[in-house]
């Protein structure tokens, strides 16, 4: 299994990321009030808690705050046991002393949990936070449970009734003090699992995110 992880002073070297980041649907705006003048954020891929156990693939730990700075993992292929699956991990966050930029994707997504079987060819999250405001979005391709075509509607917080619990699609929360965090996926079975795929986080409290972060 392929794994890269990097740590870069500046933005040069990922200028085409940053590019990317900012030409992205100004969704779902939540106004942060300011950000004082230092914002934190991470980016991951997977998410998932396995009770008692955490896994985590594709992360890139916390960017320091108020730093022009750059953090990013990637991975050809991961999984965690038989629960999860997914190739093309990536995430990357890029910050500003008052903006914070993250992105987590994934493809080819395999979640089986307590006989329900999701799938998507591509999924992925954005989280941009600035001195007065957070938006997110997510993109989910080819979404299905157990076989069904799920259609994805765009709006935040999407629920989808599974097997013993639910499945949230482009779940978004704002903390008390602004922090943005979206999720392109979190299913969750109580008391057997809960996974969240592409994780990204910005805002005034900092932020994290990882490919997988299981509990079970």
């Amino acid at each position: 299994m392929g794994h890269t992880v990097f740590y870069r002073t500046g933005v040069v070297a990922v200028a085409a990321t940053i590019v990317a980041l900012l030409v992205w649907p100004a969704a779902s705006e939540a106004q942060l009030g300011g950000l004082i003048d230092t914002v934190t954020g991470t980016t991951g891929t997977i998410t998932g808690t396995l009770l008692g156990t955490t896994a985590v693939l594709a992360g890139t730990g916390t960017l320091v705050a108020g730093t022009s700075d750059a953090l990013g993992a990637s991975s050809l292929t991961g999984s965690v046991g038989s629960l999860v699956a997914g190739e093309v991990l990536h995430a990357v966050t890029i910050g500003y002393p008052d903006q914070i930029d993250s992105e987590a994707s994934l493809a080819a997504l395999a979640l089986n949990v307590a006989g329900t079987s999701i799938g998507a060819d591509f999924v992925m999250s954005r989280a941009l936070a600035v001195a007065d405001g957070a938006s997110a979005v997510s993109n989910i391709g080819g979404l299905a449970i157990n076989g069904i075509p799920i259609p994805v509607t765009g709006d935040p917080n999407q629920t989808i009734g599974i097997a013993g619990g639910v499945l949230i699609i482009n779940e978004q929360s704002v903390g008390s003090d602004g922090t943005m965090v979206v999720n392109a996926l979190h299913a969750i079975v109580s008391g057997v699992a809960d996974v969240v795929v592409a994780s990204a986080q910005a805002g005034r409290s900092g932020g994290s995110a990882q490919a997988l972060r299981a509990s079970y």
